[in-house]
C-alpha cells in the first residue's frame, strides 16, 4: 500500500514476498532517502545563508545604532 510518504509494508507482506521484489523495494527506498537528504541539506545551506545574511544586516545596525 501507498501513501505520500512512500510504502508502507507490513511485516506479513514482507515475508510473502520474493527476494527480487524486497530488493527493488530497498533500492526505491534508498534512493528516496538520498534524494530527501539532498533536498535537506540544500534547505539548510539556503536557511544558513539567509540567517548569516539578516544576522550580518541587524549587527550592522546595532552598531551604526551604538555609535
Amino acid at each position: 500500500m501507498a501513501n505520500d510518504s512512500g510504502f508502507v509494508i507490513t511485516k506479513e507482506t514482507w515475508e510473502n514476498m520474493d527476494e527480487e521484489q524486497r530488493s527493488w523495494i530497498l533500492f526505491d527506498t534508498m534512493q528516496r532517502n538520498t534524494a530527501e537528504v539532498r533536498r535537506l541539506r540544500k534547505w539548510n545551506k539556503t536557511t544558513g545563508l539567509a540567517g548569516g545574511v539578516l544576522g550580518g544586516i541587524a549587527a550592522t545596525l546595532g552598531l551604526k545604532w551604538g555609535t
